[in-house]
C-alpha cells in the first residue's frame, strides 16, 4: 500500500546546545518552521539527524519532543535502522510505543550483507511491528545496493510501503518505480524531479530546511504536467543541492542553518564543522536563490 506521508519531508537535522547536548527545543522550534516553509513531514534520527552519533534515549526523546510540537499537522517518521537487526528492531518497537507514524530503516552497514541478509533484515524487523516501514536505500553510505528485484519482493509484505532511494542510477529508479505497491521517494534532492515524473511520491530532503517551498512548488508542478516550468526551479536550485553536498551531510545544512539564522549548533565527533571553503560556496548558493542577502 502507498503511503500518504506528504510530498516534501525534511530529514531534520537534530540541534545542538553549545555543549553539544541535544537542543530539543531547539528542535520543536525547528519542526514548526519547517512545516511553515514548505515540508508536508519530518524525519527525526535519520543520516541527517546525525543518529550514528545520538544514544537510543536522544533519538526517542527527540522524537517524542518533535510528534508533541507537530501534533496532528504533519507525519513524523523515526530512523530506527541500524547495521544491527535485533537493534533495529529495539528501536523500531521502541518509536512506536512513542507514537510514530512509520519508521525509515537504512540498510544495513559496514558489515555488507549479501543481497538475501538484506531481504531477511528488513523482513524481521517489518514481521516485529505495526509501523509502516520506508525502506532506506543509500549504497554511497551503506556500501551496499538493494536491487529492485530485491524491493519488489519486500513490496509483498504489507507493512512495506516505501523506498528512499539514494542510488542515482535513472535506469535503477525506472525499474524501482514500477513496482507495484511501493512509494518512492528520492533521497538524494537532485533526484526529486526525477521522482516525481516517474510517479513517484516526492522526496526526503535536506535542501528542504533552506528551499522548501520552491521543491514543493517545483514538485506541484511536475506532477500537473507543468515539466517545462519544474525544470527551471530544478535548474535554479540544483546549485544548492550541489552545495549542500561539499562536503559531508549534514556539515554543510547546519552551515546553511547558520547563516540563515537559525540557531541548530555544531556537531559530534568525528563531523566537524564547515571550513572557510566550504562556508563561502554554501554561502553562495544561497545568495543565487535570493535566501541570503549580499
Amino acid at each position: 500500500m502507498r503511503p500518504d506521508f506528504g510530498t516534501i519531508l525534511t530529514a531534520m537535522v537534530t540541534p545542538f546546545d553549545d555543549d553539544l547536548a541535544v537542543d530539543y527545543g531547539g528542535a520543536d522550534r525547528l519542526a514548526h518552521w519547517l512545516l511553515d516553509n514548505g515540508s508536508e513531514g519530518l524525519v527525526v534520527a535519520g543520516t541527517t539527524g546525525e543518529s550514528p552519533t545520538l544514544t537510543d534515549d536522544e533519538k526517542l526523546e527527540l522524537l517524542r519532543v518533535v510528534l508533541a510540537a507537530v501534533g496532528d499537522r504533519a507525519p513524523v517518521i523515526a530512523g530506527t535502522g541500524t547495521y544491527d537487526t535485533r537493534h533495529s528492531i529495539e528501536l523500531t518497537r521502541a518509536a512506536e510505543r512513542c507514537g510514530a507514524h512509520a519508521a525509515l530503516v537504512v540498510t544495513p552497514y559496514y558489515n555488507k550483507p549479501p543481497v538475501r541478509g538484506l531481504v531477511e533484515h528488513f523482513r524481521a524487523i517489518a514481521a516485529a511491528t505495526d509501523l509502516p516501514i520506508v525502506i532506506y536505500n543509500i549504497p554511497g553510505r551503506s556500501g551496499v545496493n538493494l536491487p529492485a528485484a530485491a524491493l519488489a519482493t519486500l513490496a509483498e509484505i504489507d507493512s512495506i510501503v516505501a523506498v528512499k532511494q539514494a542510488n542515482p542510477d535513472l535506469d535503477e529508479l525506472d525499474r524501482v518505480c514500477a513496482i507495484d505497491g511501493l512509494g518512492v521517494y528520492a533521497g538524494n534532492d537532485d533526484m526529486l524531479l526525477d521522482v516525481v515524473r516517474r510517479g513517484g511520491l516526492g522526496g526526503i530532503s535536506v535542501a528542504s530546511h533552506v528551499a522548501g517551498p520552491r521543491m514543493a512548488e517545483m514538485a506541484s508542478l511536475a506532477r500537473e504536467g507543468e515539466l517545462a516550468a519544474a525544470e527551471a526551479i530544478n535548474g535554479e536550485l540544483l546549485p544548492l543541492f550541489k552545495a549542500l553536498f561539499v562536503t559531508t551531510n549534514p556539515i554543510p545544512v547546519k552551515e546553511a542553518l547558520d547563516l540563515l539564522g537559525h540557531r541548530v549548533g555544531g556537531l559530534r565527533l568525528p563531523l566537524v564543522t564547515a571550513d572557510e571553503h566550504e562556508r563561502a560556496v554554501i554561502a553562495t548558493a544561497l545568495r543565487e536563490i535570493g535566501a541570503l542577502s549580499a
